[in-house]
């Protein structure tokens, strides 16, 4: 399986998401003249070689009109303003495949619906400088194209760093992240840390929120490529996004193990709770005995769920149970392929699961048609299994 890892350890931007990607390219200078050509109004992009921290990368640079954007977040002036209805007939117009048409307009809304948020106006009254509005539209517009061209099966990210302190905007001084981006990352794992700056852009946010499926550690991956996207600033460590671009062996991904610990619940209690967690999507419930304090017997509640219904989850926990917290980790899942078969039999159809991969192949008689054939034969279980073994 072709999976993409972005490491946001400084954060992410339009233009690093942009820059690393591009390394992963054979040939480079092709989709820059691609970009180029396909008419965004006064942007010209550059892929410059950047040194930051002894390790050298890409800065994906984007003028327009000749300038390049020296802040996201920065203060404009003397530059007209574009609706979002400008910039989607913008996009619209772009000579691009529908994929990427409609994958930038969905980044783009998301920005605007997070900026309606924070200043308190309807989408329609939305306004970007057209610098910043033309800049972020060549990233947006650059990582869809590249995303299609690169063709991952999943894309990954690591938490992503925020940075501290504060950001000079047009609206006055404001904490990191700016409120904009908090928005955009709700659901993703975020951290601060000692570095004064802005390191993640509601571009970069957005985008990540767009195309990323899970957050957490690199997973075990054969490596194809490695690219280093550059920002414009110096911090102590290097300003980087890393894309890695890599083969898992099987069908892996990752999911959320939630637990809470109960000494103070009946069986019937916690088998309704049990109940109710699966009903809300999760895809495995146990219970494991535990010795709590005060020499209690106790039951440690255990759920595997997808990060979607992480959320969800935790509020089932809360409500279903009289735990006081529940306790999270991020864990990575090894699979076998899974399809559903029907044998006809002289009993009937019956429903076989065929597992495959890693070189084991499984395959297991669905039990409600193996006791369903049993009931009505007067067999057992397993001579009912045994005459439907191939």
């Amino acid at each position: 399986m072709k999976t993409l890892y972005f490491d946001c350890g400084m954060g992410a931007a339009g233009d690093m998401l942009a820059g690393a990607l591009l390394e992963l390219l054979p040939d480079r200078q092709a989709f820059v003249d691609r970009i180029n050509g396909l008419g965004i109004p006064g942007v010209t992009v550059r892929a410059e070689p950047s040194v930051k921290c002894g390790v050298t990368g890409t800065h994906y640079a984007v003028t327009v009109q000749g300038a390049e954007e020296e802040d996201h977040h920065g203060r404009h002036s003397d530059h007209s303003h574009g609706s979002m209805a400008d910039i989607t007939a913008l996009i619209r117009g772009l000579p691009v495949s529908g994929w990427v048409r409609d994958n930038a307009l969905e980044v783009y809304q998301s920005i605007a619906q997070a900026e309606s948020r924070v200043h308190g106006v309807p989408v329609s009254q939305v306004h970007f400088h057209e610098v910043g509005a033309m800049d972020a539209v060549a990233d947006v517009v650059s990582v869809c194209m590249l995303l299609e061209a690169l063709a991952p099966d999943r894309v990954l990210a690591s938490p992503v760093h925020v940075g501290s302190g504060h950001v000079f905007c047009a609206h006055g001084i404001l904490p990191v992240p700016a409120p904009a981006t908090a928005l955009l990352l709700e659901g993703v794992p975020v951290y601060g840390g000692q570095i004064q700056g802005e390191l993640c852009t509601p571009t970069g946010a957005a985008l990540l929120k767009r195309f990323v499926t899970g957050f957490g550690d690199l997973p075990p991956m054969t490596l194809r490529s490695t690219g280093y996207g550059m920002g414009r600033k110096d911090f102590p460590m290097a300003n980087c996004v890393r894309a890695f671009l890599g083969d898992q062996e099987g069908d892996g991904d990752r999911v959320w193990e939630l637990r809470c610990n109960l000494d103070d619940m009946t069986p019937e209690a916690i088998g309704f709770a049990m109940e109710a967690l699966f009903s809300a999507g999760a895809l495995d419930v146990w219970t494991t005995a535990i010795g709590m304090k005060k020499s209690r017997p106790g039951v440690l509640l255990s759920v595997l769920c997808r990060q979607e219904d992480r959320e969800n989850m935790v509020r089932q926990l809360l409500r279903h149970t009289t735990t006081l917290g529940v306790r999270e980790s991020l864990c990575g899942r090894r699979c076998l392929s899974r399809r559903e078969e029907v044998r006809s039999t002289p009993w009937g159809p019956v429903r076989e699961k065929i597992s495959q991969g890693w070189d084991v192949t499984r395959r297991k008689p669905e039990y409600e048609d193996l006791s369903r054939i049993a009931r009505e034969t007067g067999l057992s279980l397993e001579q009912v299994r045994q005459n439907l073994e191939p």
